[in-house]
């Protein structure tokens, strides 16, 4: 796969950082960015050694969505030509859907429109204490994409999902928070070293505990207890029969240290300050 030219990737022990790499417009997602983000993740995805991804906006901010000025300079669309632009950012929506392995977001500054779309399909949002979240799709008379209708509703609640798409308003870092739309709040100076110690701890948990729990978990709201109940057998049999298991064991029983731990947690900010 050709580099991208508009994402960095950087490779550390297992940890893939993706950062979304257009400044100049807040990282703005264009036709181009939503292309070589699906293809990246699809060209990741298979690779055994890729333990964690790390999802980072340069410049201070995470994404301010779908490129509006792009779009304008385009000219008017007929329906046709606008499901032709959509199938891209569906193509980039599934493929981070997909992703087997830990996501984990590291936001600061503006994550509006599908911006905020992507932080609802990472497994772990981590907010600088500057970040603003916005569904700001009502402003120029579109709705939510990057399957956002669909995610929203299951951190927040559907009224309080309504809330957010009819208003448009903007989630300070805080209030994101209280909503259970962000993991931690943290100063931005810490917001990245936090993401990446996080990242570096689950390199040492079990790939396929993790895959198998992330999976489980993403379908619990859509199966009933019994369908759960039998992916949950076939899975821990598997964690059960695996070499990481029999190694964690040992090592509990020998009073070795774990194989995994998560990191101590950092301080928040005082959310009066926001």
């Amino acid at each position: 796969m050709p580099s991208p030219e508009t994402l960095i990737l950087t490779e550390h022990e297992g940890v893939v950082r993706v950062t979304l790499n257009r400044p100049a417009v807040m990282n703005a997602i264009s036709r181009q960015m939503a292309d070589e983000f699906a293809d990246t993740l699809l060209a990741l995805q298979p690779r055994k050694d890729v333990r964690v991804l790390v999802l980072h906006g340069a410049g201070g901010n995470f994404c301010a969505g779908g490129d509006v000025k792009g779009m304008h300079k385009a000219g008017p669309r007929g329906v046709g030509e606008a499901r032709e632009g959509m199938a891209r950012y569906l193509r980039m929506t599934k493929a981070l859907r997909d992703f087997d392995r830990p996501v984990i977001a590291a936001a600061d500054g503006v994550a509006f429109g599908a911006g905020f779309s992507l932080l609802l399909l990472a497994d772990m949002v981590l907010l600088g204490e500057r970040a603003r979240l916005s569904m700001v799709f009502g402003r120029v008379g579109l709705i939510p994409d990057c399957g956002a209708l669909y995610t929203l509703p299951r951190v927040v609640g559907v009224q309080r999902a309504k809330e957010i798409v009819f208003s448009a308003r903007e989630l300070h870092a805080a209030e994101a928070h209280a909503l259970g739309l962000a993991m931690e709040v943290l100063p931005s100076d810490a917001l990245l070293d936090r993401a990446t110690a996080i990242a570096a701890s689950l390199c040492h948990a079990s790939p396929l505990a993790l895959a198998s729990a992330k999976g489980i978990l993403d379908q619990s709201l859509n199966c009933t207890l019994d369908d759960l109940l039998e992916q949950e057998v076939d899975a821990q049999a598997m964690a059960l029969a695996s070499d990481y298991h029999r190694e964690a064991v040992n090592r509990f029983t020998a009073r070795k240290p774990p194989l995994f731990a998560w990191p101590g947690s950092v301080a928040m900010p005082d959310p009066s300050g926001f």
